[in-house]
């Protein structure tokens, strides 16, 4: 035990909000994988503690159950108490990312992104730790500009069905902003398109969670609105290691960053490719659009490969990765 203790005391310390759902938990795998200590604090609304087995079970893992908007968690004392400070990395993940989870709690989505960045910033500048802001391709809005490039300012309704997510995103990015403006915070953002991959939360009303949903009942796949609209999807192995690129660039601090894959594709096509990569009839089920759902959505990458980063995975071997994960769920009764 003494031995753990002096070895984790030299392992740098990540501290990852959200470590236990869909991006946060490969991400907290990766840090542990390059020799960081990870505190991981998440209140598991769209995350599960399975996420994290391998992780725990590694010894380099705390994992905090919290609700950082309850006023009550004193984050600062918890990591005194744990020694885990001073903080090497705050990486701030935390935020329902599905509509229907952000809908569903609008003002948590605003809290989480809004005043509970703020005192996360001010955690990383009592540790003169970098600060990872996980923004989003949902500041974009519904574009005007394509693709998109980080220089664009977007096209955002700040009272529609989705503004408590993409006006709480846009205010993280300010509260970031700010703070290296005004306080000397090393802060970098992300903006990510689309993520997908093992570990999804099936059935959260996101493009591919829905339809594997379908897949597994039988059903037909679920296209909301016309089908013809686009996206980009990024497999999950891309994203964290440009979370990570962005992490441990010399020169990022307020640099916006896409990450995402340039390989645009309507919808429709979308679950075609998913549908020939499972050997199953691809067969649709039409739904009403979302109301202010993005008609067109492509990262310019033109930065990033600049910098010296682009995405290696294609969508259908990305698909093969996630059915061999999603088979193996269903045979354990997941």
């Amino acid at each position: 035990m003494q031995q753990l203790l002096r070895e984790k005391s030299q392992r740098p310390t990540s501290l990852v909000t959200g470590g236990a759902g869909f991006l946060g938990s490969h991400l907290v795998d990766a840090l542990i994988a390059r020799g960081d200590a990870v505190v991981v604090v998440d209140n598991l609304s769209t995350g599960r503690i399975e996420n994290l087995s391998a992780a725990i079970s590694s010894g380099w893992c705390t994992f905090v159950f919290g609700d950082l908007t309850d006023g009550a968690l004193n984050l600062d004392s918890i990591l005194r108490d744990g020694d885990a400070l001073p903080l090497h990395r705050v990486f701030h993940l935390a935020s329902p990312a599905s509509p229907e989870a952000y809908e569903a709690d609008q003002w948590g989505t605003l809290a989480v992104n809004g005043p509970v960045t703020m005192s996360l910033i001010e955690l990383a500048l009592g540790s003169d730790a970098r600060f990872i802001y996980a923004s989003t391709s949902e500041i974009y809005g519904d574009p005007l500009e394509h693709p998109q490039k980080e220089t664009y300012f977007g096209n955002v309704d700040p009272i529609g069905p989705r503004s408590c997510y993409d006006e709480g995103k846009r205010f993280g990015e300010a509260a970031v902003a700010a703070a290296v403006r005004t306080k000397g915070l090393d802060g970098r953002i992300v903006r990510f398109f689309n993520c997908y991959g093992p570990r999804m939360q099936i059935g959260d009303g996101r493009l591919i969670p829905a339809a594997l949903e379908a897949m597994s009942q039988n059903l037909p796949f679920p296209v909301q609105g016309t089908g013809r609209q686009t996206r980009s999807m990024t497999y999950i192995e891309d994203a964290v290691e440009a979370l990570l690129f962005v992490a441990e660039h010399p020169n990022l601090t307020l640099q916006p960053f896409n990450i995402g894959n340039d390989d645009e594709r309507t919808v429709a096509d979308i679950l075609r490719a998913l549908a020939e990569v499972a050997e199953v009839p691809f067969e649709r089920a039409d739904k009403p659009a979302r109301p202010g759902d993005p008609q067109r959505r492509r990262p310019d990458l033109s930065f990033a490969r600049s910098k010296g980063w682009q995405p290696t995975t294609s969508l259908e071997e990305g698909f093969r990765k996630t059915l061999l994960w999603f088979r193996a769920e269903r045979h354990a009764g997941v």
